[in-house]
């Protein structure tokens, strides 16, 4: 029997799940090398003799690459079809990636990130259309699960052993080009996505996947209330979330002297081991607790909101919790990794609540403005709030002024969501049905 109709058929569920890893593996790079500069912020503040506003600014030009490209990348995966904009991206984000180790100094990693930047945010949403196009009707809602469960393993381990990568090898770029080694794997996984796709389109009649996240102006003007309110949530949360862990473990470091790595002796990959092992004990480990909680809780999270409803009273619940995560980092000394975990339970139940929200409340056709709307202004909060936070830090020399701004984009987030229950009630109450 030949490979053409046996196991590995285009058409049998091997192939799909095969095709689901490699889809999954191309942000997989991007999302550990996006966080590789918070990872290493500590050294990389005496080595390049700069502030943390720097160190801030690297992530904002970041996010100002995310808004031009949620304009343009959606309408290049339209124009060209997803395999050739998924080359592209993902070359984006390696050769952004490259001109960051190779920076002999800031400025030229700010060009690097924007580079970067740009290539990124136009694979998240490539790779959205993707999953669309081979799980539409099928597992769509578990690919998404595994895809996002993939990438965020980039930022686990980012923040777990890119300290350590910079101290084994006595040389913070040899933890900037471990973030290029990752990115060229997705680029890799672009190009055998590249080959299986074209060789199931000459068996099977897919339909070609369309950007989620594209932003039609025209469509502005037909948004209801909640939606506006669930974009306002959205930016205020995320940016009390991102913008924190750019430099959260240089003030875990800073304030309770956690150490950067956990030590330890033998091989790279024995002292890695120990990293995860005492992941809660280092500062970088206990940044990416968060992330850890969302990659095992976000699935449940996820079935139990389409289960009991509720959606915008779990959104209340969520902001709500942001409040104390930060004033008592802020303002006491107790072990960071308990308002972490509570960090960690708002980051798993707001986006569980929040994005299935945007189908409920717009009409079909505009799902995808609404998509990409959100994703705009999202991104215009992540540009602003690193460099703050940094710029708040160099001023008074302490990280409470900027515990108290995330605080209090916390209370905006609560204001928000408390807002958005209410228009939802008066709008027939889709938020809270099961």
């Amino acid at each position: 029997m030949t490979s053409e109709v046996g196991l590995f058929h285009p058409s049998r569920r091997p192939y799909r799940f095969t095709i689901l890893l490699f889809v999954s593996l191309l942000t997989y790079g991007s999302y550990f090398a996006y966080d590789s500069l918070g990872a290493i912020a500590p050294t990389l503040l005496k080595v390049l003799h700069v502030d943390r506003g720097a160190i801030g600014a690297t992530y904002t030009l970041y996010s100002v690459a995310a808004i031009v490209s949620v304009f343009l990348g959606g309408m290049l995966i339209d124009r060209i079809g997803t395999r050739a904009a998924t080359f592209i991206f993902a070359s984006l984000v390696v050769f952004g990636a490259t001109v960051v180790a190779l920076a002999p100094g800031i400025w030229w990693i700010y060009v690097g990130r924007f580079i970067f930047g740009a290539g990124s945010e136009s694979l998240v949403v490539a790779q959205s259309a993707i999953l669309a196009r081979w799980f539409k009707g099928k597992e769509l809602a578990l690919s998404f699960g595994i895809a996002l469960t993939i990438s965020r393993l980039g930022t686990l381990f980012s923040f777990n052993t890119e300290e350590l990568i910079a101290k084994y090898f006595h040389n913070y770029k040899a933890a900037l080009w471990a973030a290029v080694l990752l990115c060229v794997v997705s680029l890799g996984a672009a190009l055998i996505y590249w080959w299986m796709d074209a060789r199931a389109e000459r068996v099977l009649q897919l339909e070609e996947g369309e950007a989620d996240e594209k932003v039609v102006l025209s469509d502005i003007k037909r948004f209801p209330r909640s939606f506006w309110y669930v974009a306002l949530l959205c930016v205020t949360f995320y940016s009390a979330i991102f913008p924190f862990t750019a430099l959260s473990t240089d003030f875990f470091h800073n304030k309770w002297g956690l150490p950067l790595a956990a030590g330890g002796t033998g091989s790279f990959f024995s002292q890695v081991f120990s990293n995860f092992l005492h992941m809660f004990s280092t500062a970088g480990g206990t940044t990416s607790i968060i992330i850890f909680a969302s990659m095992i809780f976000a699935p449940f999270a996820g079935q139990m909101v389409d289960k009991i409803g509720h959606r915008a009273t779990l959104m209340v619940f969520g902001a709500l919790l942001m409040i104390p995560s930060y004033l008592l980092m802020g303002f006491t000394h107790i072990p960071p990794r308990w308002p972490m975990i509570m960090l960690g339970a708002a980051f798993v139940l707001v986006p569980a609540a929040m994005w299935p929200s945007v189908p409920l409340i717009v009409p079909k056709e505009l799902t995808g403005s609404a998509f990409g709307l959100i994703t705009m202004i999202q991104n215009i909060g992540l540009a602003t709030f690193p460099f703050l936070n940094g710029k708040l830090r160099d001023i008074t020399h302490t990280y409470t002024a900027s515990m108290l701004m995330f605080a209090f984009l916390g209370v905006a987030g609560l204001i928000f969501a408390w807002l958005l229950k209410r228009a939802d009630t008066h709008e027939g109450g889709a938020l809270e049905r099961p």
